[in-house]
């Protein structure tokens, strides 16, 4: 037997996926998952079988990026069609229970007229009796929430569902997340995990320890029949060791897109972990997994959309991070689904929900969540903050992609005072309510309406008036979704043309006129603060 010891190669991806398509957030949820079954991934891959050849044609158009649209070859059909299939009969109870939320909004909408509910009770289709709620809200309009936590008890919580595909990247190039399957492809191995099993946490251990091949096999129960594939991820060279960060100022390091590394000699705090693969990319410069520390202490999430809430981040940092922070939100509502539950059902542990203007404190550090106003096309959601990050007097703000109100912002300015850093988004476009929750929406809304209510940031006039209540030292805009390796999450492509840079460049322009340092960031950056 050798006693070679092999560790997982940093460029191998972890990917995460739910029946084959890119998992996030909203696939976990039992109900956000039925109705993206339904509305997204049936229509697709119906859409792909009947017409491939206008998927082919269409994905060519980079300003279709983002639509949905399989990025597939025709020559594929036969393996849609088996995925196609198989969904229809393995997720038929979840297909039943998308058709009955439709069927419930129907009821609501003829039935309910402002008088008592009990007897409707009754009327609720068979297979959601028990997991809702029925209720009016202030102005007798009709509505229902889950008991979601019922919900992932229940057969509609089908983990069988989850799996991960192990493969090794050299480039960035990826197909658009939410429109295209996983198919089987050569050099991709698809393991049925799901993702609260400790084989995952056992795979991302050994790009820090490494194991006998043997070993490793039995651990993870590779079948012969793959082996020879595994092996080729592994290696006997050490990656690249993270150096623990010692120095008596604030670190902050730019990982890309949202993602901002926080350290001191005592603390580390990651936001929106959305990182890169270490490799021998040709595109621009950019920190990686081994530029994280092997201990968080604390990972924030401010929204839950996928280019914030990233598994294929987060599940192989699961046993590295001791606490994970996200925003209050058991509301129960189907658009906006508990991300404390959703965490805690996938195996992350120490899993700690805020309210918003309530601290965390640890040392000499403290975080406070802070109301995040837009960019969720006008639902109601909740699952959604904005964080102070004040270690000492020295106050980072990072505003997400809030699109902001100055009434609320100057009466949290009075609570939390100036601010040193501030972080805004300004991907001020933003795409239509129906891009990300369409499949959600159980009536039909005009195409004027869908455009008016967008999943939009801050522009220049929004981002002045924050600069104006906060008054920072330095203004930096992120969250763009510019980076190369966040393309197959954001479809985001712009040009010098494209608002969004318009907008962030005029800002950036202020900024500087007054003396405050600006910049828009993009691929790395690294600074160092004082705090004594």
């Amino acid at each position: 037997m050798s006693e070679k010891k092999f560790y997982l190669k940093a460029n191998v991806v972890m990917e995460p996926l739910i029946d084959r398509w890119y998992a996030w957030s909203h696939l976990i949820s039992p109900a956000t998952f039925a109705m993206n079954i339904v509305g997204r991934h049936l229509v697709i891959m119906d859409s792909f079988i009947y017409a491939p050849d206008v998927h082919a044609s269409v994905i060519l158009n980079p300003k279709m990026r983002g639509g949905p649209f399989m990025d597939l070859d025709e020559e594929r059909v036969s393996d849609v069609e088996k995925l196609f299939k198989d969904t229809r009969q393995k997720r038929k109870d979840l297909i039943e229970f998308a058709t009955a939320v439709k069927d419930l909004d129907k009821l609501l909408f003829l039935e309910a007229k402002g008088f008592g509910m009990e007897d409707l009770y009754d009327k609720v289709p068979e297979i959601l009796k028990g997991y809702v709620e029925l209720f009016y809200d202030r102005n007798n309009n009709a509505d229902f929430r889950f008991f979601e936590s019922l919900l992932y008890k229940s057969k509609f919580y089908q983990k069988e569902a989850q799996s991960i595909a192990l493969w090794i990247t050299d480039n960035d190039e990826r197909p658009f997340c939410l429109s295209t399957p996983r198919l089987d492809q050569e050099n991709v191995l698809h393991m049925n995990i799901p993702f609260d099993h400790s084989g995952v946490d056992f795979i991302a251990s050994l790009k820090k320890i490494p194991q006998t091949f043997d070993f490793i096999l039995n651990n993870l129960n590779i079948d012969e029949s793959n082996r020879a594939l595994f092996s080729t991820f592994l290696t006997e060279m050490p990656n690249k060791e993270y150096n623990r960060y010692k120095n008596n100022k604030v670190r902050m390091r730019y990982f890309g897109h949202a993602c901002i590394l926080i350290e001191t000699e005592e603390v580390a705090i990651l936001i929106d972990p959305l990182v890169s693969y270490y490799g021998n990319f040709t595109t621009i410069d950019r920190y990686t997994f081994e530029d994280l520390p092997d201990t968080i202490d604390y990972v924030i999430i401010t929204h839950n959309h996928q280019d914030h809430i990233l598994l294929e981040t987060l599940l192989p940092l699961r046993n590295r991070i001791k606490k994970l922070v996200v925003p209050n939100s058991a509301t129960g509502k189907l658009e906006d689904p508990d991300v404390e539950l959703m965490f805690k059902t996938i195996g992350f542990k120490n899993v700690v929900s805020i309210k918003e203007m309530e601290t965390i404190d640890f040392l000499d550090l403290s975080i406070t969540a802070i109301p995040f106003m837009g960019e969720h096309s006008d639902l109601n959601i909740l699952s959604k903050a904005c964080f102070l990050v004040k270690i000492r007097d020295f106050k980072l703000l990072f505003l997400a992609d809030s699109r902001i109100q100055p009434d609320l912002y100057k009466h949290i300015q009075k609570e939390i005072g100036n601010v040193d850093v501030m972080f805004l988004g300004m991907e001020c476009d933003g795409a239509p309510l129906t891009w990300l929750y369409g499949p959600l929406m159980t009536k039909k809304i005009t195409r004027e309406q869908d455009g008016s209510r967008r999943l939009a940031g801050s522009d220049c006039k929004k981002g002045e008036t924050l600069v104006q209540i906060f008054n920072p030292k330095e203004v930096y805009v992120y969250a763009m979704g510019q980076e190369p390796w966040i393309e197959f999450i954001s479809s985001v492509k712009y040009t010098d043309e494209s608002n969004p840079i318009i907008q962030s460049n005029e800002l950036i322009k202020i900024c500087r006129e007054k003396g405050i340092i600006a910049e828009r960031l993009f691929g790395e950056k690294e600074i160092l603060y004082d705090y004594q």
